[in-house]
C-alpha cells in the first residue's frame, strides 16, 4: 500500500504522514462556538476531521482526537471588540450563558449524530481551562511578547515578528498588516493595531468573568485552543485541523501564543483546513437568505430546499469534493448524489447475493489499490468513489451474468466495500439511516411540544392553539397528560 499524504498548509505542499510519536496520533480540530444551530458549513470540517479520525484508527494508529467547544471569549469582531457571542444570546433570550451553552452543544452533538460523525476522544470546554489559559498568558509575559494595559493583555505582534516569522501559516507579513489595518474604536489601549488580546478585562456589563492578577475578565479566542492542545496533546502534537476561515487570525494567532510560550517550538506538525462551501455560487449568510441550518436540510423546511435530504444525502454529497476544493451546495447537486447514494447502497446488497465462478474476470486487487491509493493521496474521496463506482459496475455486470467473480475474490471485494463504504466513509446502510431519521422526528417533536409548553405557561394561548393547529393539519395528533404532552401520528 501507499504511503499516507498530508497536504500541509504550513509548508504549501504534500507530505509523508510521520507521527512523532508513532503509532500514537495527536489531532486537535477546531469546534464549534455554541450559540446557535450548526449550519451547512460546520458539517464540512466535522465530516472531513471524521474522515481522517476514521481513516488513521483504520491503518492502525492510536488516536487521541481532541475537539473543542468554544463557550467563552469569541467576541463578534474577530479584532477584539464588541459582545461576547454567548453572552450577548443569554441576555437577549434572558439564560445564564451555561443554559445557551448546554442547549447548543446538545443540539450539535445530536446534528452530528445524524451524519454520523464519530464523537470525538476529548470533547473540551473553554470555560472549563480558565486556569489554564491563565498560566499560558502569564507564560507569554515572562518570555517577553505580551503586555499588560488597563487590565488587559495583548500579544506583542512586532516583538514577536522580529524574532519568530510572523505570518508563517497565512503567508501574511507583519508590514502588511500594519498598512492594511485600521484603527478600531476599543483598540486605543494596544501598542499595535495588529496585537490581539490574550486576556480581555471585562467591561460592567460582561457576563462571563473570572479574577486573574491583571483583572476580572475572560481569556482571548485564540487562546482557549493553545491552551487546550497542550493540555491533552502536549506542546508539539501531528494534525490541527479547522475551515480555511480559521487560518488568519485564529491559527496564525494560535502558532504565535504556542512559540511564544513554549522558546519558539512548532506546536503542530501537519496544518490541515477544508474549504468553503458556498450555496448556488454565493457565500451562505443570514444577510443574503441563503442561511441552512443542518436541521433545516432533514426536515426541507427552508425556502432555499426543494425538499427534505436524508442525513447519508448530505455525508455522500460532502465526500463527492476533495475537502481541500470549494464545494457549492445546490439542489441539482443534493439530488444527484442522492441518486449516486442509492446507487451504492444498491451494489453493496447485491454483492453479498453473487454467486461465485471458478474464475475472475477483473482484477479485484487492481480496484482496491487504485482505493487506497486515492485515500492514501490527501484523502482524496472523489477519487475513492469513482472507483468505488468502477466497483459497482462490475457488481452490476457479475450479477447480470456479463463478468465472473472468484469465492476468494469475491470474499476481498465484500470485505473491501463493507470497510470503505461503512467503516472509512461513515456512510450507513438505509435501514439503519431510518432508525436515525425515527431518531430525528423524536427530537423535533420534543423541541416542539418544549415551546408549545413555555407558550402555555406564558398565558399565550393563540401560539399554543397554532402549534397544535398545524400539527393536526400535518395528522400529528397531541395529547395533554399530567406527565406532559405526547405525540402520535394518525393515520
Amino acid at each position: 500500500m501507499s504511503t499516507l499524504k498530508i497536504y500541509n498548509t504550513l509548508s504549501r505542499r504534500k507530505e509523508d504522514f510521520e507521527p512523532i510519536n508513532p503509532p500514537h496520533v495527536g489531532m486537535y480540530v477546531c469546534g464549534p462556538t455554541v450559540y446557535g444551530d450548526a449550519h451547512l458549513g460546520h458539517s464540512r470540517p466535522a465530516i472531513t476531521f471524521d474522515i481522517v479520525f476514521r481513516y488513521l484508527k483504520y491503518l492502525g494508529f492510536k488516536v487521541r482526537y481532541v475537539r473543542n467547544i468554544t463557550d467563552v471569549g469569541h467576541l463578534e469582531n474577530d479584532a477584539d471588540f464588541g459582545d461576547d457571542k454567548i453572552g450577548k444570546k443569554a441576555r437577549l433570550e434572558q439564560l445564564e450563558p451555561m443554559e445557551v451553552v448546554q442547549y447548543y452543544t446538545n443540539r450539535y452533538h445530536r446534528d452530528m449524530d445524524m451524519l454520523n460523525v464519530k464523537r470525538p476522544s476529548i470533547e473540551p470546554h473553554a470555560s472549563g481551562h480558565i486556569i489554564e489559559q491563565m498560566d499560558m498568558v502569564q507564560k507569554i509575559i515572562s518570555s517577553g511578547f505580551a503586555y499588560e494595559r488597563n487590565g488587559s493583555v495583548y500579544f506583542d505582534v512586532s516583538r514577536y515578528a522580529s524574532q519568530f516569522p510572523y505570518g508563517e501559516l497565512s503567508g501574511r507579513k507583519h508590514e502588511e498588516l500594519l498598512e492594511n489595518t485600521r484603527e478600531l474604536a476599543g483598540q486605543e489601549e494596544k501598542d499595535d493595531s495588529a496585537d490581539f488580546a490574550l486576556w480581555k478585562k471585562a467591561s460592567p456589563e460582561h457576563i462571563m468573568r473570572w479574577p486573574s492578577g491583571w483583572s476580572d475578565g475572560f481569556p482571548g479566542w485564540h487562546m482557549e485552543c493553545s491552551a487546550m492542545s497542550k493540555k491533552y496533546l502536549g506542546d508539539r502534537f501531528d494534525i490541527h485541523g479547522g475551515g480555511m476561515d480559521l487560518i488568519f487570525p485564529h491559527h496564525e494567532s494560535e502558532i504565535a501564543q504556542s512559540k511564544a510560550a513554549n522558546k519558539g517550538e512548532e506546536p503542530v506538525k501537519y496544518w490541515m483546513h477544508n474549504n468553503m462551501i458556498t450555496i448556488n455560487g454565493q457565500k451562505m449568510g443570514k444577510s443574503l437568505g441563503n442561511y441552512i441550518t443542518i436541521e433545516d436540510l432533514f426536515s426541507g423546511n427552508n425556502t432555499v430546499l426543494e425538499k427534505a435530504y436524508s442525513p447519508m444525502n448530505i455525508r455522500f454529497f460532502m465526500l463527492q469534493a476533495h475537502y481541500r476544493s470549494p464545494l457549492d451546495f445546490s439542489n441539482a447537486a443534493l439530488q444527484a448524489a442522492e441518486k449516486g447514494f442509492q446507487k451504492l447502497m444498491t451494489a453493496v446488497v447485491t454483492l453479498q447475493k453473487l454467486t461465485p465462478s471458478d474464475k475472475s474476470s477483473f482484477s479485484v486487487d487492481e480496484l482496491i489499490e487504485k482505493s487506497f491509493e486515492a485515500l492514501n493521496d490527501d484523502f482524496n474521496t472523489p477519487i475513492l468513489i469513482a472507483q468505488l463506482f468502477d466497483g459497482v459496475r462490475l457488481i452490476n455486470s457479475t450479477n447480470d451474468g456479463k463478468e465472473t467473480i472468484t469465492a476468494e475474490d469475491l470474499a476481498k471485494l465484500q470485505k473491501f466495500f463493507n470497510e470503505v463504504v461503512f467503516e472509512i466513509l461513515g456512510l450507513l446502510p438505509e435501514e439503519k439511516e431510518n432508525e436515525q431519521n425515527d431518531a430525528l422526528l423524536d427530537g423535533v417533536m420534543k423541541t416542539v411540544l418544549e415551546i408549545r409548553q413555555q407558550a402555555k405557561q406564558n398565558k399565550d394561548w393563540p401560539t399554543a392553539d397554532f402549534i397544535r393547529n398545524e400539527l393536526t393539519k400535518l395528522h400529528i395528533k397531541i395529547t395533554d397528560t399530567k406527565e406532559g404532552a405526547v405525540w402520535s401520528v394518525e393515520e
